[in-house]
C-alpha cells in the first residue's frame, strides 16, 4: 500500500489512564465524539491511519497495532506504529489520542512548516508557555527511526524526540490541550458548554 496522501498518521491510544482512574481515555466522548475519533477527523488527511493501542469502534478505518509487550509508554508505541507503516512513507503525523481540540488545520500548519524547511527532522507544536508537545507533531519517517533507542520500553519521548531539534509551530487557541486528570476533564467539558 502507497501513502496517497504524502504522510501517514500514527495514533497513539493504549496508556492506562492511570491519573483519570483507570478510564479508557480514547474512548471518552467529547460533543458527540470520543476522543479517539476527534484525532482520526484531525488526521483524516493521513493515509495509512496507525493507531496504537486495544481495538476499539471508530467512525473512520484505521489499521491497529500494539507494542509488544503492552504498556511500553508511548516511545515503545511510536516503535510499534512505525513498524506498522509500509516503507514509502516519509512524513508522519504523530499524535496522542487525548487531544480534544486538534484539527486538520493543525496537521496542515505542522506539515506546512515542515516543507519549508526540508532539513528538519519534525515540527512539533508548542503551548502558550512555549512548552513542546511531544505528542502533537509531523516527523520525517528516516529521523525517528534513527532516533528511536533499540530497548524503547520505559524510554521517554522528549529524550528521544529533542536531540532532532524541530520546528516549533505555536499553537492556536486550545489545540494543545489534553486530557490527563479530572481536573483536565472536567476543563473540557466546561469549554463545550
Amino acid at each position: 500500500m502507497t501513502s496517497t496522501s504524502g504522510f501517514a498518521g500514527i495514533v497513539l491510544a493504549g496508556g492506562r489512564g492511570s491519573r483519570l482512574g483507570g478510564r479508557d481515555k480514547p474512548a471518552i466522548r467529547f460533543s458527540g465524539l470520543s476522543l479517539l475519533d476527534r484525532t482520526l477527523a484531525a488526521v483524516s488527511d493521513a493515509e495509512p491511519i496507525v493507531v496504537v493501542g486495544p481495538r476499539r469502534t471508530t467512525d473512520r478505518p484505521v489499521r491497529w497495532t500494539w507494542e509488544d509487550p503492552p504498556g511500553g509508554g508511548p516511545v515503545a508505541a511510536l516503535s510499534a506504529g512505525l513498524g506498522a507503516l509500509p516503507a514509502c512513507v516519509s512524513l508522519v503525523a504523530v499524535l496522542a489520542a487525548d487531544h480534544p481540540w486538534l484539527s486538520r488545520d493543525t496537521i496542515s500548519r505542522l506539515l506546512a512548516a515542515l516543507h519549508r524547511a526540508p532539513d528538519s527532522g519534525g515540527a512539533v507544536l508548542v503551548d502558550t508557555g512555549g512548552r513542546p508537545q511531544w505528542l502533537v507533531g509531523v516527523w520525517r519517517v528516516d529521523a525517528l527511526g534513527q532516533a528511536l533507542p533499540g530497548q524503547p520500553h520505559g524510554a521517554a519521548m522528549r529524550g528521544v524526540l529533542s536531540p532532532l531539534h524541530p520546528l516549533s509551530v505555536p499553537a492556536e487557541q486550545a489545540e494543545s490541550i489534553d486530557v490527563d486528570t479530572p481536573e483536565d476533564l472536567a476543563r473540557m467539558l466546561r469549554r463545550a458548554h
